[in-house]
């Protein structure tokens, strides 16, 4: 449903919020492994999501990725939006430029009940609550468990 950076962001963002949840700041290449991901384009990612100013980075002995406690909680739907853009929340299921109330595709009324659900769910969820909801519990976010 989402490009693969989308998803990778998602995954590596959950994962290091699991690990700052234990006091951890993982590295890059941590996070690449544990998500199962090319260590390069975790990287790129993960470089964005700092300048988005969803997560902090730091180098050195005491460095890796977290997220900073005071900034409010981080929504799914911010960083599909940052990376993806907005579209998905209102674009045609056809892919249709001309596609509106007055002038539906024939998929318009199904699929509006489609994209007002996943805008509520990611809307809702955050990447801390997903976090914290599986943090105790085996869960998959790459091909092994964690």
């Amino acid at each position: 449903m989402f490009k693969k950076e989308t998803e990778y962001a998602l995954r590596g963002l959950i994962y290091i919020q699991r690990q700052n949840q234990e006091g951890k700041r993982p590295g890059i290449i941590e996070i690449a492994t544990e998500i199962d991901t090319p260590p390069s384009f975790t990287a790129k990612i993960l470089q964005r999501m700092v300048r988005f100013g969803f997560l902090t980075s730091a180098k050195g002995k005491n460095g890796g990725y977290f997220f900073d406690p005071s900034r409010k909680e981080l929504t799914l739907k911010e960083v599909v939006a940052a990376i993806e853009g907005d579209n998905i929340f209102t674009d045609c299921g056809f892919g249709l430029k001309n596609c509106d109330e007055k002038n539906p595709c024939p998929l318009h009324s199904a699929y509006d009940s489609i994209r007002s659900a996943i805008d509520r769910l990611l809307s809702e969820e955050t990447i801390q609550s997903l976090a914290k909801n599986n943090l105790g519990k085996t869960t998959v976010l790459n091909r092994h468990t964690i």
